[in-house]
């Protein structure tokens, strides 16, 4: 799961598209009226917001009354502005910057409890934030629905708009379009009843989330017999020892989860097709009518039907019509055009990979897999052959590779590469910031040029599923802003990977350095902002169809030698990985890339779908809907009977990809033909690859959101983006 962003990191939006949390340091005009509303909870660390925050000092009993003192400040001074305004001569500089500082203090409250809320949930947090979550929300939807607002900035964009900036011009246009979906525009009954849902779908959001989270702590798997694991990599079946609370993880007992890692694992890996069938099925169906009072099937109804009542009362005709109007995509047309384009390249392929592994079963999997007892292959079984497969392909294991991925050697390395191509230094810096878990570390950016200390990130790198959301992503821990006088942005990288067991190293599999990879692209694109306006600074006002484009950029270092060499190293031996491996390790790169290339394009073509064409109050259920999208995008491997993965599909019911989902699909041509631009150049030619490098850092990371995304890769690689270097890179040419 890559940049899966928090329904609480939307709330925060406030005006623009901005998710940044900037400085603490407010301007002398609201600085009295905030002490004066605070100083009774000077010993609150949600208030003491000078620096980083002080996570080992904040408990959940914080939040409300920090909350509630902040909401008041930040209203009092909101309504001194607008009294202040007119909006026929109002300037920039009397709005946008006064805004920033404004907002902040409640946007960097907010967002660390809702970091919280991911990282080290429980009972008492999560209380505390569903009864502040209404009164943040209200807040928010005062300043996107000011009149008063809305006219002075539409005023300077008429009358000014010549004297500005791109990235002011842009701020302003990204603020006039988020208040215009933010009701602005309504009044009396309809813009009550939108108040209204816009309250109900942040509720039923969080509610989604934390039932997913529920959900999948509730199931686990016992194995006490040792042949049942027979097979079983040795990290795995130590993993699963040590959830079981077992000391031999030769003898067992042995206990499955439905966590990322443990489960992928026994996907993988676990000989017995009964217990793979019950993971299965326990996975697809999460937060289902099975879980009780923990079952999003009702939740699911009434956020697309609050969705649509929501997106006709804006005047758009669906939420994907609204959710489209402030991406790159023009309309609904030109998602489902690119994915039928990617459908005709990725699904015969898909067919063809699924026939070798339904052959190789057959083959090698006795009497049990024959077609006579097993017609068609299952989803329970097609991953465990797919890595029998893989590994007879290529004469190399999952397992085999660990070793040479120990996560402090692969952070060296992609510390490395940055250096290579950016020119930055990152040095870890432990102790110089509070953390929420042991487990954290935390890191500064400096300019190799300058030497100066450019941000800063926290790196949480390991499942924990008592209290830790799954999935991995990036957010925002403070944002760039002149405004309020902020300059060094520091973001959140989250990871769920395999933790370290007993006196040995996390050892990552190659997904897991992927995703490290993916998520450190996002942080980069946070960090590297060149924009010092808030609302277009790093993350904040990119297109989300935009936005993956630096993650799944870094994704393609993962298969350049001198980038995998700079960490490929034995962890007890220090060996580096063999040559051979490497070059199987770049073939298997294809391998069953039209698989998962389908799979993502029929997630993101039925979350467009039920966010496009799907009436919740017509006679289809959500689940027919799943299983028409299905004939079309996963014929070849259609879903089980009573599958309900869209129970626990939290990217667009629990966060930010509603109508989104294909944004992975789009920004993956650009950033495989960003990283084109490098095998232009060639690898091997390390001054071409720095002036690249350089290049990609001025512009794809350095301008943010402060201009179109159609311009900066223009201007990076000199044209219009092409869909050839992606096919070549999955083997779909």
């Amino acid at each position: 799961m890559r940049f899966y962003l928090p329904a609480v990191m939307l709330i925060v939006a406030s005006l623009g598209t901005s998710f940044s949390t900037p400085s603490r340091r407010l301007g002398p005009r609201f600085a009295s009226a905030l002490f004066s509303s605070t100083k009774a909870c000077s010993d609150n660390p949600l208030l003491e917001q000078d620096a980083l925050p002080k996570f080992s000092s904040i408990e959940p009993s914080h939040l409300q009354p920090a909350v509630e003192a902040l909401l008041t400040s930040m209203s009092e001074n909101f309504a001194a502005l607008e009294s202040s305004l007119n909006p026929g001569s109002a300037s920039y500089s009397d709005i946008l910057p006064e805004l920033e500082r404004i907002r902040e203090p409640i946007s960097y409250a907010w967002g660390v409890a809702g970091h919280l809320n991911g990282v080290k949930n429980g009972d008492e947090l999560r209380k505390a934030y569903e009864e502040s979550q209404p009164k943040v929300i209200k807040a928010f939807t005062e300043f996107k629905q000011s009149r008063v607002l809305f006219d002075a900035m539409k005023n300077v964009l008429e009358n000014e708009k010549a004297h500005l900036s791109q990235e002011q011009v842009r701020a302003l246009e990204s603020s006039v379009h988020a208040m215009q979906l933010g009701g602005v525009g309504l009044d009396g009954a309809e813009k009550e009843r939108f108040n209204e849902i816009k309250q109900r779908l942040a509720e039923l959001s969080t509610t989604f989330s934390n039932n997913v989270l529920d959900a999948t702590k509730m199931f686990s798997l016992e194995i006490t017999d040792p042949a049942d694991v027979k097979g079983v990599p040795e990290s795995a079946k130590k993993m699963w020892a040590a959830a079981a609370e077992s000391s031999n993880s030769e003898k067992g007992p042995w206990k499955i989860t439905l966590d990322g890692p443990s489960y992928i694992s026994a996907m993988q890996h676990l000989g017995v097709r009964e217990h793979r069938e019950k993971l299965y099925r326990a996975f697809v169906t999460r937060a289902s009518e099975s879980s009780g009072d923990k079952n999003n099937v009702p939740l699911i109804t009434e956020i697309l039907t609050l969705k649509l009542e929501m997106s006709k009362l804006l005047g758009f005709k669906n939420y994907a019509e609204q959710s489209l109007s402030s991406k790159m995509a023009d309309d609904v047309g030109a998602v489902d055009e690119m994915s039928s384009f990617m459908k005709e390249k990725a699904l015969p392929a898909a067919v063809r990979e699924l026939e070798e592994i339904t052959d190789f079963a057959r083959v090698n999997g006795g009497e049990e897999y024959s077609e006579t007892n097993i017609p068609k292959l299952m989803s329970w079984d097609t991953t465990f052959w797919s890595e029998r497969l893989k590994e007879k392909k290529f004469s190399i294991t999952e397992e085999e590779l660990r070793p040479y991925f120990a996560l402090p050697k692969v952070l060296d390395g992609m510390f490395g590469l940055a250096n290579r191509i950016f020119g930055i230094n990152i040095e870890a810096a432990n102790g110089e910031a509070e953390v929420w878990n042991e487990d954290v570390t935390f890191y500064k950016v400096f300019d190799e040029e300058s030497g100066k200390h450019i941000a800063s990130f926290f790196l949480d790198p390991y499942s924990r599923p008592e209290n830790k959301r799954g999935g991995a992503w990036m957010d925002v821990c403070i944002g760039k802003s002149a405004a309020t006088r902020r300059d060094i942005p520091v973001a959140y990288l989250t990871c769920n990977g395999s933790p370290p067991i007993d006196n040995t190293p996390s050892l990552m599999t190659f997904r897991e350095v992927e995703t490290l990879f993916h998520e450190f692209g996002h942080g980069l694109q946070h960090m590297l902002t060149n924009v010092e306006i808030g609302d277009v600074a790093g993350i904040s006002g990119v297109e989300w169809d935009a936005v993956e484009l630096p993650s799944q950029f870094m994704e393609n270092w993962c298969y350049d030698k001198k980038t995998v060499y700079g960490f490929a190293k034995h962890y007890k031996t220090g060996e580096p990985l063999k040559d051979e491996d490497f070059e199987k390790l770049k073939e298997q790169r294809t391998y069953g890339a039209g698989m998962m290339a389908m799979r993502q394009l029929y997630f993101g073509q039925l979350d467009m779908e039920l966010h496009a064409r799907y009436d919740p109050a017509g006679g289809e259920s959500i689940f027919d809907v799943q299983k028409r999208v299905a004939e079309v995008y996963s014929a070849h491997m259609p879903p089980v009977e009573g599958d309900r993965f869209l129970c626990a599909f939290n990217h667009i019911f629990g966060g930010g990809y509603a109508a989104g989902y294909y944004s992975y699909k789009w920004a993956e041509i650009l950033s495989a033909d960003a990283f084109g631009a490098f095998e232009d150049v060639g690898l091997d030619n390390e001054e071409g690859v720095k002036s690249v490098g350089r290049r990609f850092r001025k512009t794809v990371l350095g301008y943010g959101g402060g201009k179109p995304p159609s311009e900066v890769f223009k201007e990076f690689r000199g044209r219009e983006p092409s869909s050839e270097a992606l096919l070549r890179h999955c083997g779909l040419d």
